[in-house]
């Protein structure tokens, strides 16, 4: 099966037809699809199938008890509308990849995975990387259990809605060591590539990120009869907030982001008596962001006093600075660039991955594949069937430099 061929079977799968985007969000109907898909995909290759304690799957070529196993793959979720190639280009990549080693006559002589991990995007019940962070310790069974989406559905209820028994989530360090490494190939959430006219790239880095809840507690009045002076409007203190991120921000070279808000009563003839505003926030090392989050909480503060208005500021994730393995990493700068001579550019991100994740647990690194427009998150993120068949081909060469004789 081709590339071409496996990317038009998940094409459709989870696809808003009023908007162009994806809606694949963790233990739906669209996920148990795109389950199904890479159960397929693994079964239909005769590799030996399993899905771990914590709702991961796994597609395994040799004996996974053998150890150093080298594991490629990605995640098949998405964010809210979001576009066709974060994540799931890093898992049809991998099959693509395993294809292309079998057509060379590979000799492997370790073994091989290609996982899809679980709610990586966090659309559903707010908190990325569900999956791998469980198995990393770095989630543990009771706060797992505290999750809940926007209907009121726990994530154990989901989970055992979709056939998964939640209580045996929670750390797997005998799964994490039987691996030697771990390399993700991904879409560029950038345009760096495109810029420096590469078709591929390596990850140097992840900037520490986080996501912060802001609470602004008013009084709900009408808004017909209330004079300004008699206000106590949280809409006002968020609104100054946002503009306050922005600035922030770009004093620090950073990024800051209010893309969710939720409003009560929410009226369109109501003075709101609570808007609650969540914070995505990024930068290249701990200091910039630490400074950004606490201008923008003294900001807030400032705003919400001046309004006669409560202010809670929960810090709901945080992910430190990411180093991937040098060792790794310079091992995939050799096999890339060995027949070729080619430097291949190595380079940081803002955006979170499992590979991240993992990394204070396995060797992991990662692969970028241009993305022409730098566009993410979105329908129109992109890349070129080309580019995506020259980071097949990437992989393919990194596994069998890492896995094969």
């Amino acid at each position: 099966m081709t590339f071409h061929s496996m990317w038009a079977e998940l094409l459709p799968i989870g696809r808003s037809s009023a908007s162009g985007g994806y809606r694949r969000f963790a233990w739906t109907g669209a996920d148990r699809d795109c389950r199904a898909w890479f159960q397929e995909q693994a079964q239909t290759r005769g590799l030996a199938y399993e899905t771990d304690r914590n709702g991961n799957q796994w597609a395994w070529l040799g004996d996974p008890a053998a150890g150093d196993a080298v594991v490629t793959g990605s995640h098949l979720d998405s964010v809210p509308d979001g576009g066709a190639f974060d994540g799931p280009l890093g898992v049809v990549s991998s099959f693509a990849a395993l294809d292309e080693l079998r057509a060379r006559g590979a000799d492997f002589t370790k073994p091989l995975a290609i996982v899809n991990f679980g709610d990586e995007e966090g659309a559903r019940f707010g908190l990325a990387c569900v999956g791998s962070r469980l198995t990393a310790g770095q989630l543990t069974r009771e706060q797992a259990h505290r999750l809940t989406d926007g209907e009121g559905v726990t994530l154990p209820r989901a989970m055992e809605a979709a056939g998964h028994d939640p209580d045996t989530i929670g750390p797997d360090p005998e799964r994490l060591a039987r691996i030697g490494a771990f390399v993700e190939l991904h879409v560029e959430q950038g345009r760096a590539l495109d810029l420096s006219g590469d078709r591929v790239g390596i990850a140097s880095a992840i900037w520490p990120h986080g996501r912060w809840r802001f609470d602004f507690r008013g009084e709900a009045n009408h808004a017909g009869t209330t004079r300004l002076a008699d206000r106590r409007d949280p809409m006002l203190s968020y609104a100054e907030t946002v503009l306050a991120a922005r600035r922030e921000a770009e004093l620090a070279g950073a990024v800051a982001t209010f893309g969710k808000i939720a409003v009560e009563p929410n009226g369109v003839n109501a003075i709101p008596s609570l808007v609650r505003g969540w914070l995505d926030s990024r930068a290249e090392d701990q200091d910039r962001l630490d400074a950004v989050v606490a201008g923008i909480e003294k900001a807030a503060g400032e705003y919400a006093a001046a309004h006669g208005v409560g202010l809670d500021v929960v810090r709901e994730s945080f992910t430190p600075v990411v180093e991937f393995d040098h060792a790794l990493r310079d091992e995939l700068v050799r096999i890339l660039g060995k027949d070729t001579g080619l430097t291949v550019p190595v380079l940081g991100t803002g955006a979170g991955h499992d590979a991240g994740i993992l990394s204070g647990s396995i060797p992991t690194a990662m692969l970028f594949v241009r993305n022409p427009t730098g566009v993410s998150h979105s329908p129109a993120e992109s890349a070129t069937e080309d580019d995506c068949v020259a980071g097949v081909a990437a992989l393919a060469d990194v596994l069998e430099g890492l896995a094969c004789r």
